[in-house]
């Protein structure tokens, strides 16, 4: 299995795939294979996974784990896990599975051993631009830390295939992400690779603090992150600060209803992974070592073989599962699933799902693909997570341990999104549009996140205009659904976030949402009309008919095709079994485990890795993306190059100095399209896991304080009492408002801010002089004496305009007067359009009650409203013209208070009176 072989075996499968989906377009309209990469790249997996059951398991996980090279752009460092790590991994791993569950692994030395010259390692992965930039400002440490867990169903891939979705989430989150090389089965079974995830969370907590960690995993590696988690809480251990589990693999049993149908918007097989017989899967079962017993019998035995017959015993599989198939019983005799034996696919750190509780763990996203078929197991698993004690185990896993658990553990806060149609970990297909949306909604989580269990604010570059989404890779020519600065699409709904964004509000502990392959979210269904939350608990966990005669039909087809070549590894076995193997002073490891079957050391030291073109390839497509978001960044960073005209080559021409101000002019002319880096969004938590546990009975004014951080979450007692409060119940309304634009305090828009004109006519109010620095909105009375700073009056200002005879005059004195503080006399009136007074001018007012207040003006020429238009100019003075005056409407001329008769009867009666 090479990328010669892998490239025939798919180009096939690549030309149908474009031909369909130019012919059969109309079926796929509403769907997310409407896009040609999508369509394309979700053949192209299923096609592969196809081609690599013709081989055996070894070929697959040696091909996946190949080199592939990384971009320049990207910093990749190794990093060893100490032996020392590791032991307390193992330690902590045997109190968590008990006495009982060291037994029926088989021991707890096996799972520790590892190849010889094998220590674990892992990737620090970042951007080389963050590396740079963090080695400059001399902090070694970063408070953003991705430990990021692959998957591949327990048995394949490696970091070097998934790094292309790694350093996404790096560059996304400005992040460094910490990716563990973990033991894979059927050789290493459970709990190997559970040892390595947990190691390596302790390697972290040596250098960083846990509040700066997020655990992230699809798939498989989705499932091991939250047996760490639960592992993590039972031993007392820190918790990080969240988790994002990317279509996770909770349950190993297959009991939920969408294992039962088809899937074909799934690239998983229906039937299960079979592969082409080989020395690690499948295992011998009971049959099958009864048949290899009798064979070695028949031969010469020695001393050694007699000494090697009990470790034979442990390398078979000894648990049958029982089922009724179309009203017949079948017994099971062969292992099911290469992660682990049949007897361990229902225990709570294999399958999470059938944990006791979830609760009590950091706030988690959970994404799933609403076309794959592990959905009704990952939507399960969210509101179990949220509501433990309505999703309980069943009948027969109900103790008294249990429900001290369920009563122990609060809830969980879970973000649940089901992405329409979408399949199996579709990030993978990174180069799509779905899987771009995915990739900031894990951003904004994540940040979000960070910021909470840092309790601090932390910076995002705001990357909108250079993360682009385009539709260049839709068939349909579909255009994306544009989100404007409010965060909706062009339908008004809301859209997928991104890093930065706020998170919306957790209610009842989960943020329950369903989004298009556009990134537009809707409501999720209630739970009482999902499949998986209708489920009855006693049925969670027990294998269920579909899934077995799907499993065992293929598996028949598989015994068939090979059948010489299972003959074969028979022999190999038999060979081997009576040379003997090494074993585990009585411990019995999975039939599966190659720690079952070591033999000379040097005879199982992993063979060196080659370059993959096939992989490279695949990395090179998935991050396109990427480097082009990285080309568009430096671009916008870049300072516009001004070439300065010089006497030389201007010569005859226009002068350099009138260049130069005409390159100005335009500069400053010119939309500005740089973006820099310096340009980026706060991240905080504005308190949106406190949504469920709201006390209906508590004043409003200790839900804000606690909002803005002004109070502990669990207080009941409310702020002390100022002014300066808003809401509380000593604090004196003010009478005018203040004019300027709209802030938002607290999370609520305020009428108008201080300082600022006004932007509109809409937003223009009474102003009023402010003393106190600490007010943010409406100012408090001024003092005892004044109540009203500015009452409210019906009459208008009657001031000479500089359009009338001996206007401009007039104004520049009254002006003169303002500024040298001289009093006038006491114009008629002011309308809310008329210029503000000073704070002299409202010293030396006279209160006239709450609803009548003069202020002493300069003197000014009354213009007489009798006969006169009044209006008020822009200029803020009155027009002196006529009452026929016809610069300015009959409407406004009505709008002129302070007049004895309506306008229109002083009208008629000036034009009787005047002369012809």
């Amino acid at each position: 299995m090479n990328t010669a072989t892998v490239s025939m075996a798919v180009t096939p499968t690549v030309l149908s795939t474009f031909l369909s989906h130019y012919l059969n377009r109309k079926p796929l309209r509403e769907r997310p294979t409407a896009h040609l990469s999508y369509d394309e790249g979700l053949h192209l997996i299923k096609s592969f996974l196809s081609f690599a059951s013709q081989h055996t398991v070894e070929e697959l996980q040696a091909f996946t784990s190949q080199w592939v090279p990384h971009p320049q752009w990207v910093k990749v460092k190794e990093d060893d896990i100490s032996e020392e790590t590791l032991l307390k991994s193992a330690n902590y791993l045997q109190e968590q599975l008990g006495p009982d569950g060291v037994s029926k692994v088989g021991g707890k030395n096996w799972w520790q051993w590892r190849r010889p010259e094998s220590p674990l390692k892992a990737e620090w992965i970042e951007m080389r631009s963050d590396y740079n930039e963090r080695v400059k400002s001399g902090d070694d440490s970063c408070k953003r830390v991705m430990l990021y867990v692959h998957g591949g169903g327990y048995f394949f891939g490696s970091v070097d295939e998934h790094r292309y979705q790694m350093q996404r989430h790096a560059r996304k989150l400005k992040a460094r992400v910490f990716a563990p090389k973990y033991r894979l089965a059927p050789q290493f079974p459970f709990p190997c690779g559970l040892q390595d995830c947990l190691a390596a969370y302790l390697h972290l907590l040596k250098t960083q603090d846990p509040s700066t960690i997020i655990l992230a995993g699809d798939s498989a590696g989705g499932g091991m992150v939250l047996s760490t988690l639960v592992t993590l809480r039972d031993r007392g251990l820190p918790l990080p600060a969240g988790a994002i589990l990317i279509s996770p693999w909770v349950d190993l049993t297959h009991s939920f209803p969408s294992l039962s149908g088809d899937c074909p918007l799934d690239y998983i097989p229906s039937n299960g992974f079979h592969h082409k017989p080989s020395a690690s899967w499948p295992p011998l079962n009971a049959d099958e070592y009864a048949t290899l017993k009798e064979q070695t019998s028949k031969g010469v035995k020695s001393k050694h073989d007699q000494d090697a017959e009990p470790s034979i015993k442990s390398r078979v599989e000894t648990t049958y599962l029982s089922i009724h198939i179309d009203g017949k019983e079948v017994v099971l005799k062969d292992q099911i699933q290469m992660y682990t034996t049949n007897e361990l696919l229902s225990h709570p750190l294999v399958s999470p799902i059938l944990q006791p509780s979830l609760g009590g763990l950091p706030p988690l996203l959970i994404m799933t693909g609403g076309g794959e078929i592990l959905r009704d197991e990952q939507i399960y698993l969210a509101h179990k997570c949220a509501d433990p004690e309505k999703y309980p185990p069943g009948d027969i896993h109900m103790d008294e341990i249990t429900r001290e658990q369920i009563s122990r553990f609060k809830p969980t806060d879970v973000q649940l999104q089901i992405w329409d149609d979408l399949c199996h970990v579709a990030p993978t297909l990174s180069f799509t549009r779905p899987a771009k949306y995915m990739y900031r909604s894990i951003a904004q989580f994540g940040a979000w996140a960070l910021a909470r269990a840092q309790k601090t604010e932390i910076e995002i570059l705001d990357d909108d205009q250079i993360s682009v989404i385009s539709s260049s890779d839709s068939s349909e020519g579909v255009e994306a659904l544009d989100k404007d600065d409010t965060g909706l699409s062009k339908s008004g709904q809301p859209q997928v976030g991104k890093a930065g964004d706020p998170l919306p509000p957790f209610k009842n502990h989960m943020i329950r949402q369903r989004v298009s392959r556009h990134g537009v979210i809707r409501p999720l269904e209630s739970a009482a009309e999902l499949p998986a939350c209708t489920l009855d608990p006693n049925e969670i966990g027990v294998i269920k008919e579909g899934p077995v005669k799907k499993w065992l039909e293929a598996r028949r087809q598989w015994d068939s095709r090979f059948d010489v070549t299972r003959g074969k590894v028979h022999k190999k076995r038999l060979k081997e079994m009576r040379a003997g193997y090494q074993g585990f002073d009585g411990e019995t490891p999975p039939p599966s485990a190659l720690a079952a079957r070591r033999k000379a050391a040097g005879s199982l030291v992993a063979g060196r890795r080659r370059k993959s073109m096939g992989l490279a390839l695949w990395s090179l497509w998935g991050s396109k993306h990427d480097e082009m978001t990285m080309q568009r960044e430096e671009e916008a960073d870049k300072v516009p190059e001004v070439k300065i005209v010089t006497k030389q080559e201007g010569y005859g021409a226009r002068s350099p100095s009138n260049l130069q101000r005409q390159e100005r002019g335009v500069t400053s002319r010119r939309p500005s399209t740089a973006r820099s880096r310096s340009k980026t969004k706060i991240v905080k938590d504005e308190n949106q896991t406190s949504g469920g546990n709201i006390d209906t009975n508590t004043p409003i004014a200790i839900l804000m304080a606690k909002r803005e951080g002004k109070l502990p979450q669990d207080t009941t007692e409310p702020p002390l009492p100022s002014n300066s409060d808003l809401l509380s119940p000593h604090y004196v309304p003010p009478s005018t408002g203040v004019t300027g634009k709209r802030p938002i305090v607290g999370g609520i828009a305020v009428p108008f801010s201080l300082g600022n004109k006004a932007a509109t006519a809409s937003m223009i109010t009474l102003t009023s002089t402010m003393d106190q620095s600490s007010r943010v909105a409406s100012p408090t009375s001024l003092g005892p004496g004044i109540d009203d700073v500015f009452a409210t009056h019906t009459d208008v200002v009657t001031r000479p305009g500089p359009d009338t005879n001996g206007g401009a005059d007039k104004l520049h004195s009254l002006e003169k007067e303002n500024a040298s503080g001289q009093e006038g006399e006491t114009p008629l009136a002011i309308s809310s359009l008329a210029t503000p007074p000073t704070s002299a001018s409202l010293t030396n007012s006279d209160t006239k009650g709450d609803s009548e207040e003069t202020f002493k003006l300069k003197d000014v020429e009354h213009v007489d409203v009798e006969r006169q238009c009044g209006v008020l100019l822009s200029n803020r003075q009155p027009c002196a013209g006529s009452l026929a005056c016809k610069s300015h409407s009959m409407a406004a001329k009505r709008g002129v208070s302070g007049r004895s008769l309506p306008y229109d009867e002083l009208l008629a009666d000036y034009q009787k009176k005047k002369p012809s």
